[in-house]
């Protein structure tokens, strides 16, 4: 049996924070604001994955209310979803993400994330696809004020559990 997820995650971008994505730190003037780390990109694939496996959202097991999280790595959130779903029997055979920000070019740091996702999953990198793009100037994302991120993930059923 296959099940297939899909998640969606913004934050807003703001002064004195830093910016990562997919685990990487990347150099820019603003990072994402939230509880953890506010790493869109992990929070997305995390939701696909709970959605897909049947086990709710990222803040039912995750809350901001708990400070356990409290600017927390995203990947060890990813970690912990990761064991939810092979716990429900499921494994991941893909997952497609596409990042929604102006800037910074984030081309370059695309392959160290594709590794970090992988190395939290217990996948392969050739399992993970990570996607960015800009959204030409229009809208919260191209005027800056958030970056959001978008995935879709196909999980299988486990006959190991």
């Amino acid at each position: 049996m296959f099940r297939i997820g899909n998640g969606y995650d913004v934050h807003r971008l703001k002064a004195g924070r830093k910016l990562i994505l997919g685990g990487v730190e990347i150099p820019h003037d603003k990072g994402l604001d939230g509880h953890s780390d506010a790493d869109v990109l992990v929070h997305s694939l995390a939701d696909a994955i709970l959605g897909a496996c049947g086990a709710r959202d990222i803040g039912a097991h995750f809350p901001d209310t708990d400070s356990k999280w409290k600017d927390v790595s995203s990947l060890l959130i990813l970690k912990e979803v990761g064991k939810i779903s092979a716990s429900r029997g499921y494994a991941i055979t893909n997952a497609d993400t596409i990042i929604v920000a102006e800037k910074p070019k984030l081309a370059p740091h695309l392959p160290a994330m594709q590794m970090n996702i992988a190395a939290a999953l217990g996948i392969t990198a050739g399992q993970i696809n990570i996607k960015a793009t800009t959204t030409e100037q229009l809208g919260f994302a191209g005027r800056e004020e958030g970056t959001a991120a978008y995935a879709v993930v196909l999980l299988n059923e486990n006959n190991q559990h």
